[in-house]
């Protein structure tokens, strides 16, 4: 990759960052597709999101952003506009200059998560969702699946009031049951998403507890780091159903290239996503999950 001062710049605001995925395959995309771009990640928190996000477009060759942990929610107020989703819930993971120079937004994860399990032949409608974390990543996909025939969604968050308020929003938008839990528990659910930081760390506690899923429960963890998770290797074991979180991601590049501007590249790159799969997720790797 030639970095110029023609290159169009992207980044990618996240606190914690080293987990992100996005820049290797942006990079790779643009060396493939001739555009002179380049994405760089950037380590920043929800305290500083707003005004990050005002100062980096301030470079005018400054071409968009996505955002991670904990950003999707706490940048709204730097936004002039943003899509029905971002709007609904209150949250969005990529932004954009518009020729008036201000900044629209757009909320693409849950689209992208829908995508996948559809693209992985795995059953959402008609199913009973828990959700564990009520931040961005989790509203997105209570959106998307509540508007795409799931039964109802439950959510679950430890910080008090926050799954109550996502469960708010996706009831009223959509009329479908939603609701907050009182504890973590997947009992009675048949789709089950960890959609909370909880894998990141070596340490980290399970979100639920694999041994209480209900008999034919499907389980996805949205992580990109540490893939499959320890969380999905036990579901494994024990004989579920269970998604990695990478076809969240490769289900969404087209739709971010298309957002960004970039819609012929985003026409081809739709054409070639296993070239994303192998990128993310080792040959090896992926035909031993596949076999497990």
């Amino acid at each position: 990759m030639i970095i110029t001062g023609t290159t169009q710049v992207y980044a990618i605001a996240a606190d914690p960052v080293a987990q992100v995925r996005a820049p290797e395959v942006f990079n790779h995309i643009f060396n493939r597709h001739g555009i002179d771009a380049v994405m760089v990640p950037m380590q920043v928190g929800a305290s500083e999101v707003i005004d990050w996000t005002r100062e980096f477009f301030r470079a005018r060759n400054a071409g968009g952003v996505i955002l991670s942990i904990p950003n999707k929610s706490a940048v709204m107020s730097a936004l002039a506009r943003c899509d029905d989703l971002g709007r609904t819930m209150g949250a969005v993971n990529v932004i954009r200059r518009l020729p008036d120079g201000n900044l629209e937004g757009a909320l693409f994860d849950g689209e992208g998560f829908v995508l996948g399990m559809e693209a992985d032949d795995l059953a959402y409608k008609a199913r009973h969702a828990l959700i564990l974390g009520a931040g961005g990543a989790g509203s997105a996909i209570s959106a998307s699946l509540a508007r795409r025939g799931v039964a109802s969604i439950t959510l679950y968050d430890p910080v008090p009031g926050k799954a109550a308020e996502v469960a708010e929003r996706v009831q009223a938008a959509f009329g479908i049951p939603c609701s907050a839990a009182q504890s973590n528990s997947p009992k009675g659910f048949g789709l089950v998403i960890n959609a909370s930081p909880l894998g990141l760390g070596p340490r980290d506690a399970f979100p639920f507890d694999p041994a209480q899923l209900s008999p034919g429960a499907t389980v996805c963890d949205i992580l990109m780091k540490n893939q499959p998770t320890s969380l999905l290797r036990t579901v494994r074991a024990l004989g579920g159903a269970a998604q990695p979180g990478f076809e969240m991601l490769i289900q969404q590049i087209p739709l971010h290239l298309d957002f960004f501007g970039h819609v012929e590249p985003a026409r081809r790159v739709q054409q070639e996503l296993g070239l994303l799969r192998e990128l993310l997720y080792p040959k090896a790797l992926r035909e031993s999950w596949a076999q497990a």
